[in-house]
């Protein structure tokens, strides 16, 4: 007994286009992302916030040492490409209770301090 019904194969194609065309839109038009897309970028943001929220604290704790305008005079005399490694070999871009510095937030402390007055 075979099945004689005309309307299942264009149905068939139909329902394929309509979600190829579906998927099309919703990546392209819709903002739809992958997983891994949305991973990337929340982990982005959270290291973009820590670094905004931390480097006062960085900025304070270099501030907050003997002597602070020698050191000061010394490391703007580094030259700016040095100057992110001076403030992470000093300590103060590893947020507290972290073993390794956050190089970004030693990037943004090292402007803020290239910034700051004697």
């Amino acid at each position: 007994m075979t099945v004689q019904a005309p309307w299942i194969k264009p149905a068939v194609w139909g329902a394929i286009g309509g979600g190829v065309a579906t998927v099309i839109i919703g990546f392209s038009w819709m903002g739809w992302i992958l997983g891994s897309t949305a991973e990337r970028i929340a982990t982005e943001r959270v290291d973009s916030a820590i670094i905004v929220a931390l480097t006062p604290a960085c900025v304070a704790g270099f501030m907050q040492q003997p002597n602070v305008a020698a050191k000061l005079t010394e490391f703007r005399k580094i030259e700016s490409w040095k100057q992110r490694q001076f403030v992470e070999e000093g300590g103060w871009a590893t947020p507290r209770g972290g073993k390794t510095p956050n190089s970004g937030l030693a990037s943004a402390c090292a402007e803020e301090l290239a910034k700051a007055k004697s």
